[in-house]
């Protein structure tokens, strides 16, 4: 049990090891590195010339060698003074100008967009100004309205008013008619009566006035 654990430690330290080593060197400008079986120069060269910038990850490092794999899946050794912890001048100045590149068109795509966007953004003010005017309209138009329904509420009153009036005045029609008519028939009434007087006073008169006429006395002596 104990070796058991021993033996798992040390694949856990030689796996972390590993890991730790896995990084990645590139060749450095301007050489054409050699990858050699061994850590010297005595050694058989089993990947020739590998070009400046060409990235190799670190298998194991050393202070005058470094063990690589190339690209192409070699495991050699390579000077470590002819590496390099960054890309090479060239490298990085062609990856910063792929990047410019992809920028400039991130800017392109970008200056599109703002122009679509401030399109929509001018035709959603022009159709926010053309529904403010119009609800400024309707505004208009309901005031007109509700001024129309107080006129005709007002009219309505009004009326309903002029009805009470026409129907009090009809009214006092139908009373004048009727003292009219009641005085016709009292001054009939009293124009009969006073024929009637009349009549009776001539009556009376011619009554009257033989008896005050003198009468003639017959003369005796003749």
């Amino acid at each position: 049990m104990t070796s058991l654990r021993l033996i798992l430690s040390l694949l856990l330290f030689a796996s972390s090891v590993s890991v730790a080593q896995a990084r990645t060197v590139w060749v450095d400008d301007q050489l054409y590195l050699p990858v050699r079986s061994g850590a010297g120069t005595q050694y058989r060269i089993i990947e020739n010339a590998l070009p400046s910038g060409t990235p190799l990850e670190v298998l194991e490092a050393g202070d005058s060698y470094t063990k690589v794999r190339t690209p192409k899946g070699s495991e050699g050794w390579v000077a470590s003074q002819y590496l390099s912890r960054e890309p090479i001048a060239a490298d990085q100045l062609r990856r910063v100008s792929q990047q410019l590149d992809e920028t400039r068109s991130e800017l392109t795509e970008a200056q599109q967009q703002l122009a679509s966007v401030t399109e929509e953004r001018n035709a959603l003010q022009n159709a926010e100004n053309n529904l403010s005017n119009r609800a400024e309209d309707l505004q208009t138009e309901l005031k007109r309205i509700k001024n129309i329904a107080a006129d005709s509420i007002n009219l309505d009153r009004r009326n309903r008013e002029l009805r009470a009036e026409n129907q009090k005045l009809r009214n006092d029609l139908e009373v004048l008619t009727a003292e009219n008519e009641r005085l016709e028939a009292s001054k009939e009434s009293d124009f009969m009566l006073l024929g009637a007087g009349l009549v009776f006073g001539g009556v009376l008169l011619a009554l009257i006035i033989p008896m005050l006429k003198p009468t003639r006395k017959t003369d005796n002596w003749a």
